[in-house]
């Protein structure tokens, strides 16, 4: 009687999901199981949609504060690599949470409490307790816009030089972690983006021109305004990567906004090609430098 050998059958790889809001964790955990990876998600409550749970996935669900039960979680669950997508707002993060003792502690030792320095600093906890966290665009590399113009229509000679105004103004800001969204009208910048997030620059700069018309106080400013979102120049692609959606297409048209400008390689189109379909229906210009 012959004896079968041993088949061996290596542990399947498993990924942790931090996952917060919009369809970017769901890109994510279906990109992370087509390379055969096992994924666990924690998903936080402040943020993550609901429907995560349909997704098939081990899920739990924590406080943006938890940040032991979060490593906790991780460890039960084996978890040695982890990947941070979808968006926490600036301002939920430093609003109503309840820090456990480890983020609390955390909170105190940071010298400057803006995006970069908190989850940068938590990116450091969570390696020291044996838990790498990878960038968020790997798994997620053709969703990275690419160079040129995007679009059907080129910027119109005012359009690229609002883009290229914006530009200079929007990486001044980034380099200090203010915001990566600046709203320009007629060589005039109308918006930058503080702590309220992208979508809703775009619309309280919409708003403030409409008014200023309407008032008839902005004879010098263009109607049609110009958006240029940009990565940090140092930008730590493990989170708060850019990314814009067909949302933020929608956002535009409604604030009268006819371009976007965005960095080559370092945006995500979270809805790939949809994103350049709607631009091209409404109109709008989409150029990556």
């Amino acid at each position: 009687m012959g004896l079968h050998p041993l088949i061996y059958n290596p542990p399947v790889p498993r990924l942790g999901l931090i996952a917060g809001n919009g369809r970017f964790p769901f890109l994510v955990l279906n990109a992370a199981r087509a390379r055969g990876m096992e994924v666990v998600v924690a998903a936080i409550k402040e943020e993550a949609f609901p429907e995560i749970e349909k997704e098939g996935a081990r899920v739990h669900w924590m406080s943006l504060g938890e940040l032991s039960k979060l490593i906790d979680t991780f460890h039960r669950e084996g978890v040695t690599q982890a990947v941070m997508a979808g968006q926490v707002k600036h301002k939920q993060i430093f609003s109503s949470i309840k820090p456990d003792w480890k983020l609390a502690k955390l909170l105190l030792s940071l010298g400057t409490r803006n995006t970069d320095s908190l989850i940068g600093a938590v990116a450091k906890v969570l390696g020291d307790e044996g838990i790498t966290l990878m960038s968020s665009t790997e798994l997620l590399e053709p969703l990275l816009a690419k160079s040129g113009v995007l679009t059907k229509r080129k910027p119109t000679e005012h359009e690229q030089k609002d883009i290229d105004y914006g530009r200079a103004v929007a990486r001044h800001l980034a380099q200090y972690d203010i915001g990566q969204t600046v709203v320009v009208g007629g060589s005039a910048c109308v918006a930058v983006e503080a702590m309220e997030g992208t979508d809703e620059t775009i619309a309280r700069a919409g708003h403030l021109i409409s008014t200023l018309h309407a008032e008839g106080d902005a004879s010098t400013l263009a109607r049609d305004l110009v958006v240029i979102k940009v990565a940090k120049p140092n930008q730590d692609m493990r989170f708060d990567v850019p990314v814009v959606g067909v949302k933020t297409i929608q956002t535009m048209k409604a604030a009268n906004a006819t371009c976007l400008g965005i960095d080559a390689g370092r945006c995500l189109l979270i809805d790939g090609d949809e994103v350049i379909k709607a631009a091209d229906e409404v109109n709008i210009c989409v150029v990556a430098d």
